[in-house]
Protein backbone atom coordinates (compact mmCIF):
# COMPACT_ATOMS: atom_id res chain seq x y z
CA UNK A 1 0.00 0.00 0.00
CA UNK A 2 2.72 2.58 1.04
CA UNK A 3 4.55 1.83 -2.49
CA UNK A 4 1.82 2.36 -4.28
CA UNK A 5 0.76 5.54 -2.85
CA UNK A 6 4.66 6.45 -3.46
CA UNK A 7 4.19 5.29 -6.98
CA UNK A 8 1.32 7.18 -7.66
CA UNK A 9 2.99 10.46 -5.22
CA UNK A 10 5.87 9.89 -8.03
CA UNK A 11 3.56 10.09 -11.25
CA UNK A 12 1.91 12.90 -9.86
CA UNK A 13 4.82 14.65 -9.62
CA UNK A 14 6.17 14.26 -12.82
CA UNK A 15 2.75 15.37 -13.97
CA UNK A 16 2.83 18.59 -11.90
CA UNK A 17 6.53 19.71 -13.18
CA UNK A 18 5.43 18.58 -16.98
CA UNK A 19 3.21 21.79 -16.64
CA UNK A 20 -0.48 22.67 -17.38
CA UNK A 21 -0.53 20.77 -20.72
CA UNK A 22 -0.22 17.60 -18.75
CA UNK A 23 -2.27 18.18 -15.79
CA UNK A 24 -6.05 18.32 -15.58
CA UNK A 25 -7.95 19.81 -12.52
CA UNK A 26 -9.75 17.77 -10.00
CA UNK A 27 -13.47 17.60 -9.87
CA UNK A 28 -14.91 18.95 -6.57
CA UNK A 29 -15.96 16.88 -3.87
CA UNK A 30 -19.73 16.29 -4.27
CA UNK A 31 -19.56 16.06 -8.11
CA UNK A 32 -19.47 13.64 -10.68
CA UNK A 33 -17.81 14.49 -13.61
CA UNK A 34 -16.19 13.15 -17.07
CA UNK A 35 -13.05 13.15 -17.91
CA UNK A 36 -12.29 15.90 -19.93
CA UNK A 37 -10.89 14.89 -23.33
CA UNK A 38 -6.73 14.38 -23.43
CA UNK A 39 -5.48 16.85 -25.93
CA UNK A 40 -2.29 16.30 -27.43
CA UNK A 41 0.46 18.91 -26.76
CA UNK A 42 4.16 19.21 -27.50
CA UNK A 43 6.22 17.64 -24.68
CA UNK A 44 7.97 19.87 -22.44
CA UNK A 45 11.47 19.69 -21.46
CA UNK A 46 11.05 18.97 -17.25
CA UNK A 47 12.17 22.34 -15.83
CA UNK A 48 14.90 22.18 -12.86
CA UNK A 49 13.69 22.33 -9.54
CA UNK A 50 15.44 22.61 -6.20
CA UNK A 51 14.99 20.04 -3.50
CA UNK A 52 12.91 21.85 -1.57
CA UNK A 53 10.32 22.51 -4.56
CA UNK A 54 10.51 18.68 -4.98
CA UNK A 55 9.82 17.91 -1.59
CA UNK A 56 6.75 20.05 -1.82
CA UNK A 57 5.74 18.50 -4.86
CA UNK A 58 6.18 14.96 -3.34
CA UNK A 59 4.32 15.49 -0.07
CA UNK A 60 1.38 17.00 -1.64
CA UNK A 61 1.09 14.16 -4.16
CA UNK A 62 0.95 11.82 -1.28
CA UNK A 63 -1.55 13.67 0.45
CA UNK A 64 -3.71 13.99 -2.57
CA UNK A 65 -3.67 10.45 -3.28
CA UNK A 66 -4.55 10.20 0.51
CA UNK A 67 -7.56 12.73 0.05
CA UNK A 68 -8.40 9.69 -3.28
CA UNK A 69 -8.73 7.56 -1.05
CA UNK A 70 -11.15 9.89 1.71
CA UNK A 71 -13.68 10.76 -1.42
CA UNK A 72 -13.66 6.70 -2.07
CA UNK A 73 -14.64 6.00 1.45
CA UNK A 74 -16.79 9.50 1.06
CA UNK A 75 -18.72 7.06 -1.50
CA UNK A 76 -20.19 5.16 1.68
CA UNK A 77 -22.13 8.01 3.03
CA UNK A 78 -23.49 9.36 -0.65
CA UNK A 79 -24.58 5.81 -1.07
CA UNK A 80 -26.44 6.36 2.74
CA UNK A 81 -28.33 9.20 1.32
CA UNK A 82 -29.11 7.69 -1.64
CA UNK A 83 -30.76 4.32 0.34
CA UNK A 84 -32.41 7.25 2.89
CA UNK A 85 -34.19 9.25 -0.11
CA UNK A 86 -35.33 5.98 -1.69
CA UNK A 87 -36.51 5.23 2.24
CA UNK A 88 -38.47 8.04 2.12
CA UNK A 89 -40.05 7.91 -1.11
CA UNK A 90 -41.33 4.29 -1.28
CA UNK A 91 -42.32 4.35 2.66
CA UNK A 92 -44.05 7.45 2.38
CA UNK A 93 -47.66 6.25 3.05
CA UNK A 94 -46.58 3.93 5.80
CA UNK A 95 -43.92 6.28 7.87
CA UNK A 96 -46.22 9.41 7.78
CA UNK A 97 -49.67 8.71 8.29
CA UNK A 98 -49.43 9.16 11.69
CA UNK A 99 -49.07 13.02 13.05
CA UNK A 100 -46.28 14.71 14.63
CA UNK A 101 -47.17 16.29 17.98
CA UNK A 102 -45.83 19.84 19.08
CA UNK A 103 -43.65 18.83 21.29
CA UNK A 104 -42.19 16.31 18.33
CA UNK A 105 -42.27 19.74 15.53
CA UNK A 106 -40.95 21.42 18.39
CA UNK A 107 -37.34 19.08 18.62
CA UNK A 108 -37.27 18.79 14.86
CA UNK A 109 -37.26 22.79 14.78
CA UNK A 110 -34.61 22.73 16.92
CA UNK A 111 -32.43 20.03 15.81
CA UNK A 112 -32.44 21.29 12.38
CA UNK A 113 -31.52 24.79 13.87
CA UNK A 114 -28.85 23.43 15.69
CA UNK A 115 -27.82 21.61 12.19
CA UNK A 116 -27.83 25.06 10.15
CA UNK A 117 -25.69 26.66 13.21
CA UNK A 118 -22.71 23.92 12.94
CA UNK A 119 -22.63 24.64 9.22
CA UNK A 120 -22.42 27.99 9.50
CA UNK A 121 -19.60 27.75 12.04
CA UNK A 122 -18.46 25.14 9.81
CA UNK A 123 -18.28 27.66 6.57
CA UNK A 124 -16.85 30.41 8.32
CA UNK A 125 -14.08 28.41 9.74
CA UNK A 126 -12.84 26.85 6.07
CA UNK A 127 -13.33 30.62 4.91
CA UNK A 128 -10.96 31.83 7.89
CA UNK A 129 -8.49 29.03 7.43
CA UNK A 130 -8.24 29.83 3.43
CA UNK A 131 -7.36 33.76 4.75
CA UNK A 132 -4.78 32.71 7.14
CA UNK A 133 -3.10 30.16 4.37
CA UNK A 134 -3.07 32.95 1.94
CA UNK A 135 -1.76 35.58 3.99
CA UNK A 136 -4.62 37.39 3.95
CA UNK A 137 -4.46 38.78 7.53
CA UNK A 138 -7.56 41.21 8.37
CA UNK A 139 -9.54 39.09 6.32
CA UNK A 140 -8.39 35.76 8.46
CA UNK A 141 -9.01 37.85 11.48
CA UNK A 142 -12.75 38.86 10.96
CA UNK A 143 -13.49 35.46 9.46
CA UNK A 144 -11.79 33.61 12.95
CA UNK A 145 -13.28 36.32 15.30
CA UNK A 146 -17.11 35.86 13.95
CA UNK A 147 -16.22 31.63 15.04
CA UNK A 148 -15.13 32.36 18.24
CA UNK A 149 -18.60 34.78 18.98
CA UNK A 150 -20.55 31.69 17.35
CA UNK A 151 -19.26 30.18 20.95
CA UNK A 152 -19.59 26.50 19.43
CA UNK A 153 -17.49 23.50 18.89
CA UNK A 154 -14.28 26.04 16.75
CA UNK A 155 -14.23 28.95 19.15
CA UNK A 156 -10.85 28.18 21.15
CA UNK A 157 -9.39 26.83 17.71
CA UNK A 158 -10.65 30.26 16.08
CA UNK A 159 -9.21 32.53 19.09
CA UNK A 160 -5.82 30.85 18.38
CA UNK A 161 -5.78 31.87 14.95
CA UNK A 162 -7.11 34.96 15.36
CA UNK A 163 -4.48 36.03 17.84
CA UNK A 164 -1.94 34.46 15.62
CA UNK A 165 -3.41 36.75 12.20
CA UNK A 166 -3.21 39.71 14.92
CA UNK A 167 0.27 39.06 15.43
CA UNK A 168 1.40 39.15 11.60
CA UNK A 169 -0.45 42.19 11.25
CA UNK A 170 1.71 43.89 14.26
CA UNK A 171 -1.34 44.09 16.18
CA UNK A 172 0.06 42.33 19.37
CA UNK A 173 -1.42 44.42 22.47
CA UNK A 174 -4.66 42.91 20.26
CA UNK A 175 -2.84 39.27 19.92
CA UNK A 176 -2.02 39.38 23.69
CA UNK A 177 -5.87 39.93 24.47
CA UNK A 178 -7.12 37.69 22.41
CA UNK A 179 -4.78 35.17 23.99
CA UNK A 180 -5.67 36.01 27.44
CA UNK A 181 -9.41 35.38 26.46
CA UNK A 182 -8.48 31.97 24.98
CA UNK A 183 -7.04 31.40 28.51
CA UNK A 184 -9.94 33.05 30.39
CA UNK A 185 -12.77 31.13 28.59
CA UNK A 186 -11.30 27.94 27.63
CA UNK A 187 -9.18 26.67 30.34
CA UNK A 188 -8.92 23.52 28.90
CA UNK A 189 -8.85 23.71 25.16
CA UNK A 190 -5.92 21.40 23.54
CA UNK A 191 -4.69 25.23 21.90
CA UNK A 192 -2.88 26.52 24.99
CA UNK A 193 0.33 25.05 24.43
CA UNK A 194 0.43 26.66 21.78
CA UNK A 195 -1.11 29.88 22.79
CA UNK A 196 1.62 30.48 25.29
CA UNK A 197 4.20 29.91 23.14
CA UNK A 198 2.47 32.80 20.87
CA UNK A 199 2.30 34.87 23.54
CA UNK A 200 6.01 34.67 24.62
CA UNK A 201 7.04 35.26 20.79
CA UNK A 202 4.15 38.48 20.71
CA UNK A 203 5.93 39.76 23.84
CA UNK A 204 9.60 39.28 22.58
CA UNK A 205 8.74 40.89 19.39
CA UNK A 206 6.84 43.72 21.16
CA UNK A 207 7.73 46.90 19.69
CA UNK A 208 9.21 46.19 16.87
CA UNK A 209 7.97 46.52 13.14
CA UNK A 210 6.26 44.01 11.27
CA UNK A 211 9.16 41.85 9.37
CA UNK A 212 8.38 41.84 5.06
CA UNK A 213 11.10 39.56 5.22
CA UNK A 214 9.30 36.89 7.72
CA UNK A 215 7.72 35.26 4.63
CA UNK A 216 11.65 34.42 3.13
CA UNK A 217 12.48 33.44 6.17
CA UNK A 218 10.08 30.63 6.02
CA UNK A 219 10.88 29.79 3.14
CA UNK A 220 14.77 29.19 3.62
CA UNK A 221 13.51 27.16 6.99
CA UNK A 222 11.42 24.97 4.90
CA UNK A 223 14.67 24.42 1.83
CA UNK A 224 16.55 23.87 5.72
CA UNK A 225 13.91 20.87 6.79
CA UNK A 226 14.16 19.42 3.04
CA UNK A 227 18.40 19.52 3.01
CA UNK A 228 18.56 17.71 6.89
CA UNK A 229 16.14 15.43 5.73
CA UNK A 230 18.75 14.16 3.34
CA UNK A 231 22.00 14.73 4.81
CA UNK A 232 21.31 14.63 8.69
CA UNK A 233 17.98 13.16 9.69
CA UNK A 234 18.71 12.67 13.67
CA UNK A 235 20.57 16.15 14.22
CA UNK A 236 16.77 17.28 12.40
CA UNK A 237 15.02 15.44 14.45
CA UNK A 238 14.90 18.13 17.82
CA UNK A 239 15.10 20.82 15.86
CA UNK A 240 11.66 19.84 14.11
CA UNK A 241 10.35 18.76 17.54
CA UNK A 242 11.29 22.75 18.74
CA UNK A 243 9.24 24.15 15.66
CA UNK A 244 6.41 21.65 16.09
CA UNK A 245 6.42 23.35 19.80
CA UNK A 246 6.53 26.72 18.90
CA UNK A 247 4.14 29.34 17.24
CA UNK A 248 5.69 28.56 13.36
CA UNK A 249 2.78 28.75 10.63
CA UNK A 250 0.91 25.66 10.12
CA UNK A 251 2.66 25.31 6.83
CA UNK A 252 6.20 25.25 8.74
CA UNK A 253 4.23 22.66 10.99
CA UNK A 254 2.89 20.41 8.82
CA UNK A 255 6.22 20.25 6.41
CA UNK A 256 7.93 19.00 9.72
CA UNK A 257 5.60 16.24 10.65
CA UNK A 258 6.14 15.51 6.92
CA UNK A 259 9.91 15.00 7.73
CA UNK A 260 9.08 13.31 10.96
CA UNK A 261 6.66 10.74 8.83
CA UNK A 262 9.78 10.13 6.72
CA UNK A 263 12.46 9.28 9.19
CA UNK A 264 13.12 5.60 10.25
CA UNK A 265 14.48 7.06 14.07
CA UNK A 266 12.81 5.68 17.48
CA UNK A 267 12.63 9.13 18.18
CA UNK A 268 10.52 10.44 15.20
CA UNK A 269 8.23 7.79 15.70
CA UNK A 270 7.65 8.70 19.53
CA UNK A 271 6.87 12.16 18.48
CA UNK A 272 4.80 11.31 15.84
CA UNK A 273 2.70 8.95 17.81
CA UNK A 274 2.47 11.80 20.97
CA UNK A 275 0.89 14.37 18.51
CA UNK A 276 -1.13 11.26 17.11
CA UNK A 277 -2.23 10.69 20.74
CA UNK A 278 -3.66 14.77 20.72
CA UNK A 279 -0.43 16.42 22.56
CA UNK A 280 -0.90 19.24 19.75
CA UNK A 281 -3.75 20.89 17.73
CA UNK A 282 -6.39 18.91 16.31
CA UNK A 283 -4.73 19.59 12.82
CA UNK A 284 -1.75 18.67 13.28
CA UNK A 285 -2.99 15.58 15.11
CA UNK A 286 -5.61 14.81 12.10
CA UNK A 287 -2.56 15.41 10.07
CA UNK A 288 -0.18 12.84 12.23
CA UNK A 289 -2.92 9.68 11.67
CA UNK A 290 -2.95 10.24 8.25
CA UNK A 291 0.65 10.19 8.00
CA UNK A 292 0.98 7.34 10.38
CA UNK A 293 -1.72 5.62 7.96
CA UNK A 294 0.33 6.47 5.14
CA UNK A 295 3.80 5.95 5.92
CA UNK A 296 5.87 3.48 7.57
CA UNK A 297 4.76 0.40 7.33
CA UNK A 298 2.55 -1.67 9.89
CA UNK A 299 5.01 -0.06 12.78
CA UNK A 300 3.28 2.81 12.14
CA UNK A 301 -0.28 1.39 11.90
CA UNK A 302 0.76 -0.70 15.04
CA UNK A 303 1.31 2.88 16.77
CA UNK A 304 -2.04 3.81 15.34
CA UNK A 305 -3.45 0.82 16.91
CA UNK A 306 -1.88 1.86 20.21
CA UNK A 307 -3.77 5.70 20.00
CA UNK A 308 -6.70 4.00 18.84
CA UNK A 309 -6.94 1.80 22.35
CA UNK A 310 -5.76 4.60 24.33
CA UNK A 311 -8.37 7.28 23.52
CA UNK A 312 -12.01 7.89 24.00
CA UNK A 313 -12.21 10.67 21.52
CA UNK A 314 -14.53 9.53 18.91
CA UNK A 315 -13.62 11.69 15.50
CA UNK A 316 -10.19 10.31 16.61
CA UNK A 317 -11.33 6.72 16.42
CA UNK A 318 -12.89 7.61 13.08
CA UNK A 319 -9.98 9.07 11.29
CA UNK A 320 -7.64 6.44 12.61
CA UNK A 321 -10.32 3.47 10.83
CA UNK A 322 -10.07 5.49 7.80
CA UNK A 323 -6.14 5.43 8.34
CA UNK A 324 -6.37 1.93 8.75
CA UNK A 325 -8.19 1.27 4.96
CA UNK A 326 -5.39 3.68 3.72
CA UNK A 327 -3.30 1.53 5.14
CA UNK A 328 -4.48 -1.68 3.90
CA UNK A 329 -5.59 -2.95 7.79
CA UNK A 330 -8.05 -4.98 6.20
CA UNK A 331 -7.66 -7.21 9.75
CA UNK A 332 -7.62 -4.18 12.29
CA UNK A 333 -10.61 -3.00 10.24
CA UNK A 334 -11.99 -6.50 10.76
CA UNK A 335 -11.37 -6.75 14.93
CA UNK A 336 -12.75 -3.66 15.33
CA UNK A 337 -16.09 -4.25 13.53
CA UNK A 338 -16.66 -7.61 15.57
CA UNK A 339 -15.33 -5.95 18.89
CA UNK A 340 -16.40 -2.30 19.08
CA UNK A 341 -18.42 -1.19 21.70
CA UNK A 342 -19.60 2.13 20.03
CA UNK A 343 -21.81 1.42 17.53
CA UNK A 344 -21.35 4.22 15.61
CA UNK A 345 -17.39 3.29 15.56
CA UNK A 346 -18.52 -0.33 14.44
CA UNK A 347 -20.41 1.12 11.22
CA UNK A 348 -17.70 3.10 10.01
CA UNK A 349 -15.33 0.02 10.51
CA UNK A 350 -17.49 -1.54 8.28
CA UNK A 351 -18.38 1.22 6.04
CA UNK A 352 -14.31 1.00 5.63
CA UNK A 353 -14.32 -2.66 5.10
CA UNK A 354 -16.44 -1.98 2.32
CA UNK A 355 -14.57 0.43 0.62
CA UNK A 356 -11.54 -2.16 0.31
CA UNK A 357 -13.56 -4.89 -1.03
CA UNK A 358 -14.05 -7.19 1.83
CA UNK A 359 -16.56 -9.37 0.96
CA UNK A 360 -15.94 -12.31 3.26
CA UNK A 361 -15.49 -10.20 6.27
CA UNK A 362 -18.43 -8.21 5.53
CA UNK A 363 -20.42 -11.88 5.07
CA UNK A 364 -19.05 -12.76 7.80
CA UNK A 365 -19.43 -10.43 9.92
CA UNK A 366 -23.42 -9.82 8.89
CA UNK A 367 -23.94 -13.86 9.59
CA UNK A 368 -23.26 -12.91 13.33
CA UNK A 369 -24.75 -9.69 13.89
CA UNK A 370 -27.71 -9.32 15.79
CA UNK A 371 -28.33 -5.87 15.77
CA UNK A 372 -30.42 -4.29 12.71
CA UNK A 373 -29.32 -0.88 12.16
CA UNK A 374 -25.23 -2.79 11.98
CA UNK A 375 -27.15 -5.34 9.40
CA UNK A 376 -27.95 -2.24 7.43
CA UNK A 377 -24.64 -0.89 7.48
CA UNK A 378 -22.80 -4.20 6.34
CA UNK A 379 -25.75 -4.07 3.37
CA UNK A 380 -24.51 -0.53 2.44
CA UNK A 381 -20.98 -1.49 2.62
CA UNK A 382 -21.33 -4.95 0.36
CA UNK A 383 -23.07 -2.19 -2.18
CA UNK A 384 -20.00 0.32 -1.78
CA UNK A 385 -17.95 -2.82 -2.37
CA UNK A 386 -19.86 -4.33 -5.19
CA UNK A 387 -20.87 -7.18 -4.01
CA UNK A 388 -23.79 -8.12 -6.20
CA UNK A 389 -24.06 -12.25 -5.62
CA UNK A 390 -24.26 -11.28 -1.98
CA UNK A 391 -27.10 -8.63 -2.47
CA UNK A 392 -28.95 -10.73 -4.35
CA UNK A 393 -28.95 -13.42 -1.77
CA UNK A 394 -29.76 -11.17 1.04
CA UNK A 395 -32.73 -9.88 -1.40
CA UNK A 396 -33.92 -12.91 -1.89
CA UNK A 397 -33.87 -14.62 1.82
CA UNK A 398 -33.41 -11.78 4.36
CA UNK A 399 -36.14 -12.55 6.97
CA UNK A 400 -36.33 -9.35 7.99
CA UNK A 401 -38.40 -6.87 5.47
CA UNK A 402 -36.70 -3.94 5.85
CA UNK A 403 -32.96 -5.25 5.48
CA UNK A 404 -34.39 -7.13 2.73
CA UNK A 405 -35.75 -3.99 1.12
CA UNK A 406 -32.48 -1.94 1.44
CA UNK A 407 -30.85 -4.95 -0.21
CA UNK A 408 -33.98 -4.68 -2.63
CA UNK A 409 -32.96 -1.11 -3.43
CA UNK A 410 -29.26 -1.55 -3.35
CA UNK A 411 -29.65 -4.25 -6.39
CA UNK A 412 -31.44 -1.31 -8.29
CA UNK A 413 -28.52 0.75 -7.39
CA UNK A 414 -25.75 -1.78 -8.55
CA UNK A 415 -27.21 -2.25 -11.86
CA UNK A 416 -24.47 -5.47 -12.27
CA UNK A 417 -25.36 -8.16 -14.42
CA UNK A 418 -28.24 -10.39 -13.48
CA UNK A 419 -29.66 -8.11 -10.78
CA UNK A 420 -32.47 -7.16 -13.39
CA UNK A 421 -33.33 -10.43 -13.68
CA UNK A 422 -33.73 -11.32 -9.84
CA UNK A 423 -35.39 -8.43 -9.42
CA UNK A 424 -38.40 -9.39 -11.85
CA UNK A 425 -38.28 -12.92 -10.03
CA UNK A 426 -38.62 -11.05 -6.46
CA UNK A 427 -41.30 -9.34 -7.69
CA UNK A 428 -43.32 -12.55 -9.08
CA UNK A 429 -42.56 -14.68 -6.61
CA UNK A 430 -42.73 -12.58 -3.30
CA UNK A 431 -46.37 -12.17 -1.92
CA UNK A 432 -45.17 -8.69 0.40
CA UNK A 433 -47.02 -5.36 -1.04
CA UNK A 434 -43.87 -3.55 0.25
CA UNK A 435 -41.31 -5.80 -1.32
CA UNK A 436 -42.90 -5.96 -4.42
CA UNK A 437 -43.10 -1.75 -4.05
CA UNK A 438 -39.49 -1.88 -3.76
CA UNK A 439 -38.61 -4.21 -6.63
CA UNK A 440 -39.90 -1.36 -8.87
CA UNK A 441 -38.59 1.33 -7.60
CA UNK A 442 -34.86 -1.06 -7.97
CA UNK A 443 -36.07 -1.75 -11.40
CA UNK A 444 -36.72 1.93 -11.79
CA UNK A 445 -33.55 3.03 -10.52
CA UNK A 446 -31.56 0.71 -13.39
CA UNK A 447 -33.56 2.25 -15.72
CA UNK A 448 -34.74 -1.71 -16.68
CA UNK A 449 -38.13 -0.14 -18.81
CA UNK A 450 -38.11 -3.54 -20.25
CA UNK A 451 -38.61 -5.07 -17.13
CA UNK A 452 -41.46 -2.53 -16.00
CA UNK A 453 -43.44 -3.26 -19.03
CA UNK A 454 -43.16 -6.48 -18.84
CA UNK A 455 -44.08 -6.36 -15.33
CA UNK A 456 -47.37 -3.93 -16.05
CA UNK A 457 -48.76 -6.41 -18.33
CA UNK A 458 -48.83 -9.33 -15.95
CA UNK A 459 -49.71 -7.29 -13.14
CA UNK A 460 -53.60 -8.27 -12.27
CA UNK A 461 -53.51 -5.66 -9.06
CA UNK A 462 -54.51 -1.83 -10.47
CA UNK A 463 -52.32 -0.23 -7.65
CA UNK A 464 -49.50 -1.87 -8.45
CA UNK A 465 -49.73 -1.62 -12.23
CA UNK A 466 -50.42 2.19 -11.92
CA UNK A 467 -47.63 2.44 -9.49
CA UNK A 468 -45.01 0.89 -12.29
CA UNK A 469 -47.13 2.95 -15.21
CA UNK A 470 -46.59 5.92 -13.15
CA UNK A 471 -42.24 5.07 -13.06
CA UNK A 472 -42.42 4.41 -16.76
CA UNK A 473 -43.87 7.83 -17.52
CA UNK A 474 -40.55 9.39 -16.18
CA UNK A 475 -38.54 7.21 -18.29
CA UNK A 476 -38.88 9.23 -21.66
CA UNK A 477 -37.85 6.19 -23.35
CA UNK A 478 -38.71 4.31 -26.59
CA UNK A 479 -39.97 0.88 -24.69
CA UNK A 480 -41.82 2.66 -22.11
CA UNK A 481 -43.80 5.28 -24.94
CA UNK A 482 -44.33 2.48 -26.96
CA UNK A 483 -45.63 1.06 -23.83
CA UNK A 484 -48.25 4.35 -23.29
CA UNK A 485 -49.52 4.25 -26.68
CA UNK A 486 -50.19 0.69 -26.28
CA UNK A 487 -52.49 1.99 -23.32
CA UNK A 488 -54.07 4.53 -24.86
CA UNK A 489 -55.10 2.24 -28.19
CA UNK A 490 -56.78 -0.49 -25.86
Amino acid sequence: MIKHSFFVAGVLTITFLAGPASAQPAAPVGTLKQRPPVVDAPVKTMPMVNIEHMMTLVQDAVLMVDAHKDLVADATLLAGHATLFNDLHLDFDSTFDHQLTSEDRQKEREAEARERERERESRLYEDAIRARDESRWERAVERFNDVATMKGARADAALYWKAYAQDRLGQRADALATIAALSRDYPKSRYLKEARALDAEVRRNAGQPVRPQDQADEDLKLMAIAALQHQSPEQAIPMLEKLLAGPSSPKLKERALFVLAQSDSPRARDVLRDIAKGNSTPELQSRAISYLGTHGGRESRALLAEVYAATTDVDVKKRILRAFMTGGEKDRLFAAAQSEQNPELRAVAVQQLGVMGAHAELSQLYQKESSADIKKSIIQAMFVGGNATRMMELARSEPNPDLRRQAIRNLGLMGSKGTGDALVEIYGTDKDLAVRRAAIQALFLQNNDTALVTLARKEGDMTLKKEIVQRLSNMHSKVATDYMLELLNK
